[in-house]
């Protein structure tokens, strides 16, 4: 019998905890670097990348600072052909210049740091995501594939792949063609991996950063369910942790010209 899933799974995720320890607490004090000083982590993610974009925040067990950035034409393709299709998204992903539109909204400060996930490393837009802000002088924590993006040359006329622009390089762990299983009949592996290990170090960087403003007196309103807190309690820190967001966020904002 081959080995299920979950248990080539399983060994995947202790390749990352065995391997990623360091450069997972650097991403933690990154992290609360920017949150203490006002700032934000900005997250940003193509394709199925965009699902730890969103476990980052809002979540429950998660708290503000953290700024998810999702553009629906590189992450919405739920409809697979037609409008807002897969071939759609896996082509926009691809063109250079997109990256410097999304950041053209924000205002990139000392403060801030930027998470950018891409399993491959190897599209323009997560690419430039990283450069622009290396532009900007603010920190890039870069998660990836090393295995899958060291597999092909580089796409990117600057032929450099995300891992070459990030401050931090967390590895996901996961092999090429990210599917671990495979099942007789069928010549092809079944089951990717690399969303499981992005989901994993996004909430390990949460803990971590959690605990590091929390030993420097800073105490963020966790978004928290009722069954633990009570409805009074819960509400009160969904509030806080909203209007934290909020604000955090209207700082985050260009209003002025390039």
């Amino acid at each position: 019998m081959t080995m299920s899933w979950i248990s080539a799974a399983l060994k995947v995720l202790e390749e990352v905890r065995r391997t990623q320890e360091a450069a997972i607490e650097r991403a933690a004090a990154l992290a609360a670097r920017s949150i203490a000083g006002d700032g934000v982590v900005y997250a940003f993610g193509t394709g199925h990348s965009r699902m730890p974009v969103e476990e980052i925040f809002p979540r429950y067990g998660s708290f503000p600072g953290f700024h998810p950035i999702v553009e629906l034409s590189m992450t919405f393709h739920n409809q697979v052909v037609g409008a807002n299709g897969q071939r759609q998204a896996m082509f926009i992903e691809r063109v250079p210049g997109l990256a410097d539109q999304i950041l053209a909204n924000f205002r990139l400060r000392p403060c801030d740091s930027l998470m950018v996930f891409s399993v491959s490393g190897l599209n323009a837009v997560p690419i430039e995501m990283a450069i622009g802000a290396k532009k900007a002088g603010i920190p890039v924590i870069a998660v990836t594939s090393l295995a899958e993006s060291n597999a092909g040359p580089a796409r990117h006329p600057s032929g450099t792949r995300l891992a070459d622009h990030g401050d931090v390089v967390i590895d996901l762990c996961s092999p090429v063609g990210d599917a671990l299983c495979q099942v007789g009949g069928v010549d092809e592996p079944i089951g990717p991996v690399s969303t499981f290990t992005a989901v994993a170090i996004v909430n390990e960087i949460k803990v971590r950063t959690a605990r590091l403003l929390a030993a420097g007196g800073i105490v963020p309103p966790v978004i928290t369910s009722s069954r633990l807190v009570g409805e009074e309690r819960s509400s009160e820190l969904f509030e806080a942790a909203y209007l934290d967001f909020a604000r955090r966020a209207a700082g985050t904002l260009r209003a002025e010209g390039r």
